[in-house]
This record gives C-alpha cells, structure tokens and sequence, in this order.
C-alpha cells in the first residue's frame, strides 16, 4: 500500500525544477496529463511574479517578472499537487497533404517502412495536437503509434516551405508559413495552419484531432502576409497620412518595433519587439514618447526617410553619421538648380525634421541596429497587443519598403523632449563578451565542452537574423545521445544542434526548441548582443549564478531524468 502512494506521489508532483537563464524556471513532470494538468493550474492560480506559461512535451516553462520572482518559483512549484482534470475535447480537422517531401524517402529507410509505408502509417491513424510551440500555428501532434519515430535533421535548414508536413521523434507538424527548421519533411498541405482573421486563429489547436488526407495536388495557400496576420495588399489606394514619415530607402532592412508581445505562448507566439530595448527605450524619451511607443528599427545604416509635416525625432542604438537634407527654398525669386542644403545632426538628441526633409543614416561606426523614433510614435495597426514586426511568425507590420507612410501617433508621455543623452559603448572590431549562466541542458556536457563554449571567440554568420545568431567556431561536442523533447525557450538562449555550432537566440525566436541549451545570456545583455553585427565576433563569460530555483522531488535525486 505504501509503495503503490509514493508512485502517485510521484506521478501527480512536479519532478524538478530547472532554471532557464535569470527570468525563467522549467518544471519538469512523468507525462503528458501532469504537463496539462500543471499549465491549467497555472493559468487558474498564478504565482507570484508570473507573466507566462508555456506547456511542451515533458516540461512546463514558467516566465517571472523578475530574477526574484523566479528564484521563488522553484520551491512553489515543487509543492503543488497536480489533481486538476484536464479535458481534450476539440474537433476533428481533416487536412490534405501531397506526399513529395524531401526527407520522405530517408524517413522511408530509417523507419523501415519505406515510401509507400510512410504514407500509410501517416494517413492511418489519428493524431492529437498535444501542445502549440516554435511558430503560431504550429502544433506537436501526437499518434495513435510510435511507428514513424524519427529524430531531428543533424542541422537545421535555414528555410522550410510553408504548408510543409513534418516528423520528429513522435511528434507530427504542419509548419504554418516559411521559417527555419529542424524536422523532417514529408510532404506538404494548403491548409492555412494560422489566420488572425479567424475567431480561433490555430487550425488545430491542443486538444484537436487529425485526420491526414493524401491528395495529388493542394489548393494553393492564400499569401503569406494575409494568413499570418500582417496588412494584407489592398486595391483601393489608403488615403496617405497628414503627419508622419515617408520611407524614402528602407535600407538592407527596417522594421516597425515597440518592446513586444508577452503572455501569448500558449498560441505559439513570441514577444518579439525591438532587439535592443534600450536604444529604444532611450529614442522614445529623447522625443517625450512613452517607452513603448513604436518606432523603427534598422540595420547595417541606409534608412532615408521624409518628413510628412514637421516632425520631432531623434536616432539611438549604433552610431552613425545622420544627415538632413533640405528642399531648396520655394518662391519665384529662388534658383531652380540651386541644391539642396544639407546638415548633420547628432545621435541620442531630439531635433526638428521640417516637412519635406529628409534624414539619412549613415553606415555604423559600431554595433548594427539603429532605433529611429518620431514624436508620437509610429501609428500602426497593433496586433496580440503589440505593434511589432515579428519575422518569425509573420504578425505584426510586414518590412517597411519605398514609398511607404507612417503617421505619426500620440503615445506621447511628457509635453516635452528629453535632454540628450550619452550613448553607451557599443561592439566594435573588438570582441564582445557576453555573460551567461548555464542552461537547463547543461548535463548533455562535458566540461570540456562547456570550456570550449567559454574559451573561444565565435564569430557571427551571415544566416544570422532576428531569430538568433548562428555562431562560427570549433564544434561542441555532446555527452549525452538521443533526442530532447521539445520544450520552452527564451531570448538568450545558446541551443547546440547535433553538429555542434550554437545558435544564439534572440527576440523572434521559437518559442519551443529540441537542441539542448548549454547556456543563456543573462537578460540584460541581450541589448549588448543585439549590436553585435554580422562577422563580429562573440566571447561568453560565465558568471557565477544566485541562488538557484533548480529543486528536485525527494524520491528522484538518485535517478537520471
């Protein structure tokens, strides 16, 4: 008797607690049911400190709004019963699939079934998103079987199709638009997997069934900028704004950005928002806005815009040689080939942009990202809450072009511009020395290879984007075999796929990920890494961590988990 109540014990408590960089903890639980049941409790009850949950395969990840607050999580977690009944009770989804994926053949051989097999073993049973993550839209779908098991590709492509269907490990997916990806690909689907114009969004969300289909062709998918929340082209002209910016060069990229979307990864949705939060914070105080108010975000310099009627603004982040150029004066007395007058203007302070001039950045001198706020803050359709672009998923406001509108808004916060200010040192030629604490994956290690981690510059590649920095240097190795179940993840993340070369991530990541995270960079040097531009080079400096949230249940300190 007394055996068969440590074995409920142990099925219905959280197993341990893992800390995931400063301002996260992943509880880790005996199963599906104990990971639904725990999220329910979750969002019913929350803890102190609390601002998001996200369920996985075998772990549930707690965001705090503070180190504080999530070093307390652990001792809280550890003491919750998990008695909550968990219902999956959604609808049956049918989706059509062309069985022509890349991988279909190699997962044809690694599970001995081959081609035609595959396909059968697809179509023939039900599955069951257990849980959404990486991308909205994307649901871990679970079988009826075990018998299309495959692991992960040893590296991740840097672009999988929209409408792509994909294994890994027990787990089936539809991947809802193009984006990075580790899985194997099987086939594809028109099924549009995520449409904000829905009153549910997810086509499948958790708890829904699925019933795969093969078909010989696919109805063609709606673009992607319509069914993943940004504006959607129209034919009728829009009416141009009175006050604001035109874009008159986007430069290599420029994005609309505020400080992010947060509480939505239940739906597979990032924070995203601007890369350096100071420099952005700093723009908007600089022309009296609130701290979150838009603004854009630009890279590598480039970025030439208008004034649409006058204008206050000013440019954070990388410094860069800003110029003003002046339409020559008007009247009949003026010199019609006089040219244009020009004037530079300083980072870090407000200024006036007359209507009709035009602001030019210059390439940086340091660091990458450049944050241009207007007075008022740009005024965009919010989406989740947030008007920022997000790469990843596609919400948000799609890459600014030419010719383009912003209309200045009114988030403003003071009845006056800010003072300017000094900016911070920002990278160079130089390397950069990020301080990290180790991740929650830290045991599929060595300390060789965490020496390695730390005892070398890794130079930043040219794939690299707003998801995360893909890193250049002598591989790490693993100590463990086998494969990660997916689970929750954050900025700062540093995850290491199978060959070795980590993958930094930053505010587009995906929300779940299945490479294990050696390490995470502290949260507030993520504003450091973001300036660090392509073919920079990177040193991560492990810091001793604080008092830790990481706890495990009495009954299994003695087993490997």
């Amino acid at each position: 008797m007394e055996a068969v109540a440590m074995e409920t014990l142990t099925v219905h408590k959280v197993l341990s607690v893992r800390a995931v960089g400063t301002r996260a903890v992943l509880a880790e639980l005996s199963g599906t049911q104990d990971v639904l049941a725990l999220q329910t409790l979750l969002l019913e009850s929350p803890l102190p400190g609390q601002q998001d949950v996200l369920a996985a395969a075998q772990t549930v990840m707690v965001r705090a709004d503070s180190p504080a607050a999530a070093r307390r999580m652990g001792a809280l977690l550890m003491e919750l019963d998990l008695t909550a009944p968990v219902r999956q009770d959604g609808g049956l989804v049918y989706i059509d699939t062309v069985y022509d994926g890349e991988d279909l053949a190699e997962v044809g051989r690694l599970t001995g079934l081959g081609t035609e097999g595959v396909i059968e073993a697809h179509t023939g049973q039900v599955w069951t998103v257990a849980f959404a993550g990486f991308a909205p839209g994307f649901g871990y779908m679970v079988g009826e079987n075990q018998v299309l098991e495959v692991p992960r590709r040893s590296s991740p492509r840097t672009a999988v199709p929209a409408g792509s269907v994909a294994l890994a490990g027990n787990y089936s997916a539809v991947y809802p638009r193009k984006s990075p990806g580790g899985w194997q690909l099987i086939g594809r689907t028109g099924a549009r997997m995520w449409d904000l114009d829905r009153d549910e969004p997810a086509l499948a969300s958790p708890g829904h069934r699925v019933q795969f289909r093969a078909v010989r062709d696919v109805v063609t998918m709606a673009p992607e900028s319509a069914a993943s929340g940004a504006a959607p082209a129209s034919t009728v002209p829009a009416q141009e704004p009175a006050s604001g910016l035109r874009i008159v060069s986007p430069g290599l990229q420029s994005l609309i950005e505020d400080l992010g979307r947060h509480g939505h990864s239940a739906l597979g949705v990032s924070a995203a928002g601007a890369l350096d939060r100071a420099s952005l914070r700093r723009a908007n105080r600089l022309v009296g806005n609130a701290a979150s108010a838009a603004a854009i975000e630009s890279v590598a310099g480039g970025l030439r815009v208008q004034a649409v009627g006058d204008q206050v603004v000013a440019v954070a982040g990388a410094p860069s040689a800003l110029t003003v150029d002046s339409p020559s004066d008007a009247g009949s007395d003026s010199d019609p080939d006089e040219p244009a007058r020009q004037r530079t203007v300083p980072m870090a302070t407000p200024f006036a942009l007359h209507d009709g001039e035009i602001l030019t950045l210059g390439a940086p001198e340091a660091g990458f990202r450049s944050y241009l706020a207007v007075r008022g803050g740009v005024d965009a359709a919010p989406v989740l809450g947030s008007r920022s672009t997000d790469t990843m998923s596609g919400i948000g406001p799609a890459p600014l072009a030419a010719g383009q509108v912003l209309a200045s808004g009114d988030v403003t916060e003071s009845g006056v511009v800010g003072h300017p200010e000094l900016q911070p040192d920002l990278p160079g030629d130089g390397v950069t020395v990020l301080d990290i604490v180790l991740g929650p994956r830290a045991d599929w290690f060595d300390e060789a290879a965490l020496e390695s981690l730390c005892g070398q510059d890794w130079v930043v590649k040219p794939q690299s984007n707003r998801v995360g920095m893909r890193l250049d240097g002598t591989p790490l190795e693993r100590s463990r075999e086998g494969e990660l179940p997916s689970e929750g993840t954050v900025a700062g993340a540093i995850q290491v796929p199978p060959e070795g070369l980590p993958v930094l991530f930053l505010a587009d990541h995906p929300i779940t990920g299945g490479y294990p995270v050696i390490g995470v960079v502290v949260d507030h040097q993520l504003d450091l890494a973001a300036q660090v531009p392509i073919g920079g080079s990177i040193r991560f400096r492990r810091v001793p961590e604080q008092t830790s949230p990481e706890q495990t249940a009495p009954e299994q300190t003695s087993q490997e988990k």
